[in-house]
């Protein structure tokens, strides 16, 4: 064996930490015995076992790049196998190449998105089905997908147990491997009728990975989709929470003496304002207030009788870092906080029906120091982080909530003061143009998506990228007559 190759294993082996390694057990399954996988415990004695299979080794590299780019491991590909996430993204979308099938794939990015409390949902879920010394406080997700699948109630062919667990516990969880059966069931590349057997179809049987990721766009089976009910008049109330004045918080705690007055976030109020008139909403503004203020007029919201009503929104205007908004005093709001406030059991008169929110503040705390262009972060000398992910954890899990982010975690947003933040001028301008159309809601936030990551600061390039979560049940459309 190539001297070369074995420092390159050795070299990859130790930047490799346990949960990295456990998922790349996991998602190689499929080449390797489980009695053989679960007796490794370091990631030297997993790439001598690929060997022993013909896995990998010198001059056949494609698995093991595969592999580090299905956990996120770029630096490793880049540094040691000579690809990038580029190349490895075409390579994937290639039919045949990708060798650790879509199914397995799909789990893996469910344990991903996976919180805390949804973890610990299903762990009691399965208290009767899996043994309890598998279901310790350390079990991890992947450890309870790997053992559904040795009880028999997890396979390509046998989704029925996990997607009844996951639309318990949060549908949106679902309806992403949804996307995914779509998307990988419909190619059945490789399989023929014989190897599915004479009885016919499988039933969504997956069969190959055709793509590196889920699919994040919405296709035209959407169209079949039963709407929610928007008829009432006015539709709902349409909160906006427009925090415009820091002096407060420059005068409180030294983190806080940055902290700008936001410029231009009234142009933002007024094109929302007007915007949600024309969609038939009550239109309640209230400007400056400080975190108590903002959690008594929310449970002010929540206390209202929305019995006739048919929907809520609720836009805030602040600064914020990730998970949060700022009050004018510069005290923290945590946006769980808020969104869970309208769930089934604090707002009985908003069940099933949709619950939307529009956050325009930062994820992050960069601060990008050109003149005409400023962040919603409310600070000066910090530095963007890459690679940061959006997760499911702002909005609560249940259905008919839909969470729309200026910008990712982790990432600021920007604001003209001039001219108003980027996110919530393309917000406002998409649904006074696509709303009279009958669009979606889902569709237009994927237009402002489009139309926001094209934008750049002049100065550095700097970019943004806006992101809805959802746990919505049917299309959302604002009518207009």
């Amino acid at each position: 064996m190539s001297r070369d190759f074995r420092k390159l294993l050795f070299e990859v082996s130790e930047a490799l930490v346990t949960d990295e390694l456990s998922a790349l057990k996991f998602l190689s399954l499929e080449h390797v015995p489980r009695r053989k996988l679960e007796a490794i415990q370091e990631p030297k004695a997993f790439f001598e076992v690929l060997q022993e299979k013909d896995m990998i080794g010198v001059g056949n590299l494609s698995l093991l790049k595969e592999l580090l780019y299905r956990i996120g491991r770029i630096d490793l590909l880049t540094a040691h196998l000579g690809s990038s996430r580029e190349e490895m993204e075409r390579e994937l979308q290639l039919p045949g190449r990708a060798q650790v099938s879509a199914y397995r794939y799909l789990l893996f990015q469910l344990s991903e998105d996976i919180t805390e409390d949804e973890l610990m949902s299903f762990k009691l879920l399965l208290v009767k089905d899996l043994p309890k010394s598998k279901l310790t406080r350390e079990t991890t997700m992947l450890d309870i997908l790997t053992e559904m699948e040795k009880k028999g109630l997890l396979g390509k062919d046998n989704l029925s147990m996990l997607k009844s667990l996951c639309e318990k516990i949060n549908i949106s969880l679902w309806s992403r491997i949804e996307d995914g059966l779509n998307l990988f069931g419909q190619e059945e590349m490789l399989v023929t009728q014989e190897e599915r057997g004479s009885t016919g179809s499988s039933g969504g049987h997956l069969v190959s990975s055709v793509a590196p990721y889920l699919p994040g766009n919405f296709n035209d089976s959407s169209q079949l989709l039963e709407a929610y009910k928007m008829t009432s008049r006015p539709c709902g109330v349409c909160l906006i929470l427009n925090n415009h004045n820091f002096a407060k918080a420059r005068e409180g705690v030294l983190e806080h003496k940055h902290m700008k007055d936001r410029n231009g976030t009234d142009v933002d109020a007024e094109a929302l304002r007007n915007v949600f008139s024309k969609l038939h909403f009550r239109v309640e503004e209230y400007r400056d207030l400080t975190a108590e203020e903002i959690r008594k007029t929310v449970n002010n919201f929540r206390n209202e009788d929305h019995e006739d009503k048919d929907c809520f929104v609720c836009c805030i205007l602040s600064h914020g870092k990730k998970g949060i908004i700022y009050g004018v005093d510069g005290q923290e709001v945590p946006i769980r906080e808020l969104t869970t406030s309208f769930t089934v059991q604090n707002c009985n008169s908003l069940a099933g029906k949709p619950k939307v929110f529009f956050i325009q503040a930062c994820q992050g705390d960069a601060f990008h120091k050109g003149v005409t262009i400023e962040t919603d972060s409310g600070e000066q000398d910090s530095s963007v982080e890459r690679d940061a992910r959006f997760q499911l954890e702002c909005i609560p899990a249940e259905a008919d909530f839909l969470l729309g982010m200026a910008t990712l975690q982790d990432y600021v947003s920007y604001r003209s003061p001039r001219e108003g933040t980027w996110y919530i001028q393309a917000l406002c301008q998409h649904l006074e143009y696509s709303c009279p159309r009958g669009e979606d809601v889902l569709t237009i936030l994927t237009a402002v998506n489009q139309e926001v990551s094209r934008k750049s600061c002049e100065r550095d390039a700097k970019k943004q990228m806006p992101q809805p979560s959802f746990t919505l049940r049917k299309r959302l459309i604002f009518p207009v007559n």
